[in-house]
């Protein structure tokens, strides 16, 4: 959601900052399709680096954990037993569950309820690099493709009205998904992707006023 809304905002601002200044159609085009294979690619470094970051800290954690394991096999299990008996487990069934969890595979319950990491959630930086950017191009190709299409008198009109519904759709939705109060989350992403696209709209004009 947080990528579709950057892909739609950023680039119904440049497209509207760059007709602003009296572009031409194809001035303006290419420079929506060339801020949404920037924004896209940014978006997947960025994305990239970041959990890869995060995957270097849980590869550290297990390794740690794997070193106390076997340095100290018998104080890992007392510790396994404590944080059972913290969840409310009598400390006979706690050891009993350490025991038996430890015999199982002692390194997947300690990340698992020591450090909090289990396989299916572990950072996984390609798969989040390829989302954030698929998330963004998704947004970004709806001002292009409003660009593209509108007669070239309403392409301001047109791009403004189609970022407006699409936001207006991904804030309800994002609302919708997390709990949160619809016509507020709504409210606050539409004011200010308008408000982003009245900025830029402004500069592309005045700098297209002065050359």
């Amino acid at each position: 959601m947080l990528g579709a809304n950057d892909g739609i905002v950023s680039t119904a601002s440049l497209l509207l900052g760059v007709a602003s200044s009296g572009a031409s159609r194809a001035a303006i085009l290419t420079a929506g399709v060339a801020g949404l294979v920037a924004g896209a690619l940014s978006m997947a470094a960025g994305e990239y680096v970041s959990v890869s970051s995060q995957r270097d800290a849980e590869t550290a954690d297990l390794a740690v954990e794997r070193r106390e394991l076997r340095d100290d096999p018998a104080g890992e299990l007392r510790e396994l037993t404590g944080i059972y008996q913290r969840r409310g487990l009598s400390a006979e069934l706690a050891g009993e569950v350490a025991d038996a969890l430890t015999r199982h595979g002692a390194l997947e319950a300690h990340a698992r309820d020591e450090l909090g990491l289990e396989e299916p959630r572990r950072a996984r930086p390609l798969q989040a690099a390829q989302a954030s950017a698929l998330a963004f191009s998704a947004g970004a190709a709806l001002p292009v493709l409003a660009v593209a299409i509108a007669p070239a008198a309403a392409r301001v009109a047109v791009t403004v009205i189609v970022t407006l519904a699409a936001l207006t759709a991904l804030g309800d939705l994002g609302a919708r998904l997390g709990g949160a109060p619809r016509l507020p989350a709504t409210v606050r992403v539409v004011v200010w992707g308008a408000i982003a696209m009245a900025v830029t709209a402004a500069i592309g004009a005045l700098v297209g006023g002065v050359t």
